[in-house]
């Protein structure tokens, strides 16, 4: 996922071919941070066998995606598409319904939506329902949403990070099925390696090595397995920028 640089100008989807969930990015112009795993959680929708050998592929996108890109990157075996919809300076993304709605139109098997959530910012329940009130306005047809924790002005203080981050959770649940997408290094360092807060949503996880598999994986957080991985972040492909995610 990525944050929005200077005025700041997961997805979260389904993986139905992986029999789990999958994740998000933020603004794709903008550093990108670590991101690790992902685990089934609560609220799972029924997953079609659609399976390849080799895993499915993912797309994450923080900027408008044309229905000819996400049509192009499915002809390359990209199956579901995460679309940011709260970019991290604590305003809706106004491009996410109209990705949403491209996406769809390509004919991807799934499309989740991400949360880039601003702590600085404040009322976290507000974020997320802002976020779901403007995709509902708007009529976007998504799967889920995910709450991305990753270094992005959050306090050094995590006793205040744990409840903001359960401020978000427990408004987003509430609403939709819901997962996290983060890191070992980027939970530790934000809420602390042993809390547990999220254990129950699904997990996506952030390693930028170009391999598309969880050989590399390490619990953490109460997560003890993960369902998907974005594996190589900020790519342009089929005239779009993504980060590519993988699950098996």
């Amino acid at each position: 996922m990525k944050f929005d640089v200077v005025s700041l100008a997961t997805w979260a989807m389904t993986c139905y071919v992986c029999g789990g969930y999958v994740a998000m990015s933020e603004n794709n112009t903008a550093a990108v941070s670590e991101r690790e795993e992902l685990k089934f959680g609560s609220g799972k929708v029924p997953l079609p066998a659609i399976r390849s050998q080799d895993g499915v592929l993912g797309a994450d996108v923080s900027q408008l995606t044309s229905a000819t890109a996400f049509d192009c990157l499915k002809q390359k075996g990209y199956q579901y598409a995460i679309v940011r919809a709260h970019r991290s300076f604590g305003a809706v993304d106004t491009n996410a319904p109209a990705t949403i709605a491209n996406a769809w139109a390509a004919g991807l098997t799934r499309v989740d939506v991400y949360l880039f959530p601003c702590f600085r910012c404040g009322n976290a329940k507000s974020q997320v329902k802002n976020t779901v009130g403007h995709l509902n306005a708007q009529k976007s047809d998504y799967g889920m949403i995910w709450i991305d924790v990753e270094q992005h002005d959050w306090s050094s203080n995590k006793s205040a990070n744990q409840e903001f981050f359960l401020e978000l959770y427990e408004t987003a649940r509430a609403l939709k099925s819901t997962g996290v997408y983060t890191s070992y290094s980027q939970w530790s360092q934000i809420m602390g390696a042993d809390f547990t807060g999220g254990a129950s949503a699904s997990l996506w996880y952030p390693h930028f090595d170009q391999n598309p598999s969880f050989s590399d994986f390490k619990p953490f957080g109460g997560w003890s397995e993960p369902s998907i991985k974005q594996f190589q972040a900020t790519i342009k492909e089929c005239g779009a920028i993504i980060d590519k995610n993988w699950c098996p």
